[in-house]
């Protein structure tokens, strides 16, 4: 997510919410929205053994920001005309630097925005990236973050403030316990802008 849209995010997502229907199809419905996308970014670990397999990526919120000083996973608004997997690689390099190799489909969460009185729906991805270190000093942060902390999938639950954000790594930790998502990876796994989907039948 650009600065621009981490300023404007909030003002956004109500804007977006508004298009769409009521729950009757009255004016004053509380509104549903689909716009934004969670990715969980992962890449595998030294240890190689489930659930030690992975290291997640957390991102701390700059001064400045919605929500200063909490501890997120990758989180951004869908644009128009875009498809949510193409949103969920978009957002992984533009927060993050990382090239998405590899995007599995995990959840929709729901979460209620009082102010605007809209549900909106997260469409909640986990991406394998091509990191070749784990260093969290080589992490590219847009202006919405001031610091990245790979972490082991215990450690994550001690730390991400979003309480959905704590199911999504504990999802993204069962499906891709063997290394990918074994007999529904086929269904789970998404496409990935400019990669090929290789070993599906």
């Amino acid at each position: 997510m650009s600065s621009l849209q981490a300023h404007d995010f909030v003002r956004g997502a109500g804007m977006a919410a508004g298009r769409d229907s009521g729950a009757d199809g009255t004016d004053g419905a509380t509104r549903i929205a689909a716009r934004i996308v969670d990715v969980v970014v992962l890449a595998p670990a030294a240890e190689g053994v489930y659930p030690a397999r992975w290291r997640v990526l957390t991102l701390r919120r700059a001064v400045g920001t919605r929500c200063t000083g909490a501890w997120e996973i990758v989180h951004g608004r869908i644009e128009a005309g875009e498809r949510p997997a193409d949103a969920a690689c978009r957002e992984v390099f533009e927060e993050t630097g990382f090239r998405v190799d590899r995007l599995y489909n995990l959840a929709v969460n729901p979460f209620y925005i009082p102010v605007m009185d809209t549900v909106q729906l997260a469409l909640v991805f986990a991406a394998v990236v091509d990191a070749d270190t784990l260093d969290d000093d080589a992490v590219l942060l847009s202006e919405e973050h001031d610091l990245a902390r790979w972490r082991t999938a215990d450690d994550v639950q001690a730390e991400l403030a979003w309480p959905r954000e704590h199911e999504a790594v504990r999802h993204a930790m069962w499906l891709l316990r063997t290394g990918d998502a074994g007999a529904v990876e086929d269904v789970l796994r998404a496409a990935v802008p400019g990669r090929a989907r290789t070993g599906l039948g």
